[in-house]
């Protein structure tokens, strides 16, 4: 490793030291750092080799006064803090994100807004350009932030189909509506006809989609739904165990619940253990993610997986595209049925 000793302290290698290990100039040093465009592979194999060599580390405060960018993208969650600790979804999103950004030496920070004084700030600190671009996740309709961002100008890519905001947002999202078909599917499939769900928020689109593919497939089966049978939840596990209670005082003959998120589904499941329904004896349950939720439940959960890897590798795809230059993209993953003890 390449360190000058300055004054009792060793000084960390600079471009210049780059350019000398490696017999190029200090230009073509800096077209390697900025993309490779105009270097021979032969050069920027001879660059690539001395900045491991040398030890060099980018000065990404430098070079963002050169580029005008800052290196740098926030994953963004419009949620109280406690539901990010909560909700494993949010964490392995998070995970998938920063990993797939390390492929490109790009840090993740991470910003929670649920409340409108903090939405308001990161709003604010993102616009300033502290930020090349924003992974959006858990935008509720109505929350302004998603269009005040896209209006900025700044690139974007939401978790899930932004409600009401049609192409002016780049997202990529599981096949909610379909998941819930196929669940409820299967819970038909096993003879089950009082068929409850407990929705996530209906300002969300995975609210708005698992529901709505529920109530198609009822539908299709000739089963009039009834309204007593769908009751809404927060996507936390006490509003599971709410909507179990509320479910069976509505409806006591009830044998299946399909469940818009795993953690409700184990809230549906501690109240109709405690209410004396076996599972799946009694009431069937099927919940949706297929997260760390699922195989921490007792019984273990039969649920809809989300492809959370490949979520997480799309929304950095599209917005490293969005951020260098291309238009806004929309991307839907299919989800997968995955059968346990719970039906």
């Amino acid at each position: 490793m390449t360190m000058t000793n300055t004054g009792g302290r060793r000084r960390p290698p600079t471009i210049h030291d780059v350019a000398r290990e490696a017999g190029v100039s200090r230009g073509t040093v800096s077209r390697v750092l900025n993309g490779g465009h105009y270097v021979s592979p032969a050069a920027q194999e001879a660059v690539n080799a001395a900045i491991r060599r040398t030890g060099y580390v980018v000065n990404r405060h430098a070079r963002s006064l050169i580029t005008g960018r800052s290196d740098s993208v926030g994953f963004l969650l419009t949620e109280p803090q406690e539901k990010f600790f909560e909700d494993p979804n949010f964490n392995i999103l998070l995970r998938g994100c920063t990993q797939a950004l390390a492929a490109h030496d790009i840090p993740l920070l991470l910003m929670l807004a649920g409340t409108e004084d903090e939405r308001r700030r990161i709003t604010r600190y993102i616009t300033s350009g502290h930020v090349d671009g924003v992974l959006l996740v858990s935008s509720h309709s109505g929350n302004p932030v998603a269009e005040e961002l896209s209006e900025a100008g700044v690139p974007l890519v939401a978790c899930g189909k932004p409600i009401g905001l049609g192409s002016k947002i780049s997202y990529v999202a599981a096949d909610d509506r379909e998941g819930a078909r196929d669940m409820t599917r299967h819970l038909l499939s096993l003879g089950r006809r009082r068929i409850g769900t407990v929705t996530g928020p209906l300002d969300t689109p995975g609210g708005v989609e698992r529901l709505a593919g529920y109530k198609e497939v009822l539908a299709e089966a000739g089963i009039e739904v009834d309204d007593r049978l769908v009751v809404s939840g927060d996507y936390s596990r006490l509003s599971g165990e709410k909507g179990a209670e509320r479910l069976l005082a509505q409806v006591p003959d009830l044998d299946a619940v399909f469940v818009a998120s795993d953690l409700m589904a184990r809230g549906v499941l501690t109240t109709l253990e405690r209410a004396g329904r076996h599972v799946p004896e009694d009431v069937a349950v099927g919940g949706f993610d297929d997260s760390p939720a699922a195989l921490a439940s007792s019984p273990e959960l039969t649920t809809m997986r989300q492809p959370f890897d490949r979520i997480s590798a799309e929304m950095v795809r599209v917005l490293l595209a969005q951020i260098g230059g291309e238009d806004t993209a929309a991307v839907i993953l299919p989800t997968e049925l995955v059968k346990r003890e719970s039906t």
